[in-house]
């Protein structure tokens, strides 16, 4: 298992990086003293000879006493621990060491092994380093408790649902954690598993109805970010639960994304570590305007000059640089070759982020690359396939590519799947571009007037209504619409459309093009 954090006593530790992460200590092993740690975490609280962890740490080469003595001051001086009176690392003489305090495993993907917990550790587990959250057991309120299985069945499918998201930090409270009447004090909840966010709900039958009830709720302050209500009849009760657990997991991925962005931004930003200052950019690049993108890129830049194996923040960095190019606010040459650099870096530090295959998605259909396009979306899809973003971005290529009734069914998807999203304008924007190519112009105007309505200064949905216009006859409305964007996008041509705009086939391209000729647009 290489994905896995140790938590104990006040503290947690990350193998990988060496990072050891208190409440109000920070520290960064050197690879020998973590080393160390790691094996004398794995046996605790037994004891490790010094000849295990010679053998382990040092591969068996003959090295003296000194070596060892000098990684357990380290992590001493680290724990802030007295040789004296030890409170985590214990000395037995000439035999080896032993951690003292009990310690919790969290593995692969963030998630808690139900069977570790139950410790009880001394003062708040702090946070990690990326947005954590901890799903408590859905409650059977039923008043013969006949629903308890599909309870548990929820839990344990938001639990794996959640996990898919790659960002964020999943724990699972085991079973035993169950209350009955009055509920637990979420705060508390927090401290004790370290995590900022909690998600609980509930199960009750009425007569032959199910109603669940579901809430988001940050953990350090108690405040609610989301809340839900589903009533279904009873029927096929593996369905019902499919379709529940993914309606949640979908609409938490945004809802966490906002309440992050919204934390990042209020604080300074020489103070933000790795993931809030991409939390920060992905607020700004919500708002779809020239301005902010600015902004987020040259906050994205930072985070990878810092933290320079953070794939999140070079899979965000490079749609920004597409994304931006596309909208004609960056050069297109120098831009996508560096957005495409961007996400091969970051897919070769995470294959399995689902940002960034959509980023090398984007990067593909920019360069009219259609099957490569469609199937980097489709890879991000099928890691998470309870992202209305990933729908999103399939629902793109697919629109571009002129597949009109598939694009329509992944950007509905992701409407239902987040309805709220603030990704919306680019949902309402693929159908635009469907409804277009399939010669729908009416519905093209109205489902790219709404795009433009959710963000104004979303470009590209404002020349989609010009063409629309144009198309359905309203040649005047169309051409002042023109002058409008022209304004805004003073390089717009017809020769710039053709250059920048991803309708994947030259008639797809001509098909669009007509139409901003009717509006009044020239060659050049």
């Amino acid at each position: 298992m290489t994905d896995r954090q140790f938590v104990f006593r006040g503290f947690r530790f990350d193998p990988r990086t060496g990072e050891l992460r208190g409440d109000r200590k920070q520290a960064r092993l050197t690879p020998r003293a973590a080393a160390v740690f790691t094996m004398l975490a794995e046996c605790a609280p037994k004891l490790v000879s010094k000849q295990e962890l010679f053998e382990r740490v040092w591969g068996g080469l003959a090295v003296s006493d000194d070596a060892l003595t000098s990684c357990i001051q380290e992590l001493r001086q680290a724990l802030g621990d007295d040789a004296r009176a030890p409170r985590y690392i214990e000395t037995r003489h000439r035999r080896g060491y032993r951690l003292i305090e009990p310690v919790t495993v969290i593995g692969e993907a963030g998630v808690l092994d139900p069977s570790s917990v139950g410790h009880r550790h001394e003062g708040a587990l702090p946070l990690p380093d990326r947005p954590s959250i901890a799903v408590l057991p859905f409650v059977d309120m039923s008043s013969d408790h006949d629903q308890e299985h599909f309870a548990d069945g929820i839990t344990e499918d938001l639990i794996t649902g959640l996990s898919r998201i790659r960002w964020l930090f999943v724990i699972a409270r085991n079973s035993t954690f169950q209350y009955k009447g009055k509920p637990p004090d979420i705060r508390l909840v927090g401290r004790e598993l370290g995590v900022r966010y909690v998600l609980e709900g509930s199960v009750r039958r009425q007569g032959k109805r199910l109603r669940i009830t579901a809430q988001l709720i940050d953990a350090t302050g108690g405040g609610h970010h989301w809340a839900e209500r589903y009533d279904r009849e009873l029927g096929d009760i593996f369905a019902m639960q499919d379709e529940i657990t993914r309606s949640v997991a979908a609409v938490i991925e945004p809802r966490l994304l906002a309440a992050e962005g919204v934390r990042a931004l209020s604080r300074s930003a020489g103070d933000l570590d790795a993931w809030e200052l991409v939390a920060r950019a992905q607020t700004r690049l919500w708002r779809i305007s020239k301005v902010d993108f600015e902004a987020a890129i040259g906050g994205l830049e930072k985070a990878v000059e810092i933290y320079p194996e953070y794939a999140p923040a070079r899979s965000l960095l490079a749609f920004s640089l597409l994304f931006a190019v596309h909208m004609g606010w960056l050069d297109r040459a120098r831009e996508l070759r560096r957005g495409h650099e961007q996400a091969l870096a970051a897919t070769a530090l995470d294959d399995h982020d689902p940002w960034g295959h959509i980023a090398l998605g984007y990067e593909a259909l920019m360069a009219w690359r259609s099957e490569e396009s469609i199937a980097a979306f489709q890879r991000a899809l099928d890691l998470n396939p309870n992202s209305a973003a990933a729908h999103g971005h399939l629902g793109h290529g697919l629109a571009f590519s002129g597949r009109d009734q598939e694009a329509i069914r992944h950007s509905e998807e992701a409407i239902r799947f987040s309805p709220f999203d603030p990704l919306m304008a680019l949902f309402l924007g693929n159908i635009a571009v469907s409804h277009y190519l399939a010669g729908r112009y009416d519905e093209s105007f109205r489902y790219a007037s709404d795009a433009a309505r959710v963000r104004p200064g979303f470009h590209g949905a404002q020349r989609l209504r010009c063409g629309s216009l144009a198309r359905t006859g309203r040649i005047a409305e169309a051409r002042s619409l023109l002058a409008t964007v022209r304004s805004e996008q003073p390089q717009l041509s017809l020769a710039w459309i053709r250059a920048n705009v991803p309708y994947q086939t030259p008639e797809l391209m001509e098909r669009f093009l007509e139409g901003m000729r009717m509006a009044g647009l020239s060659e050049d």
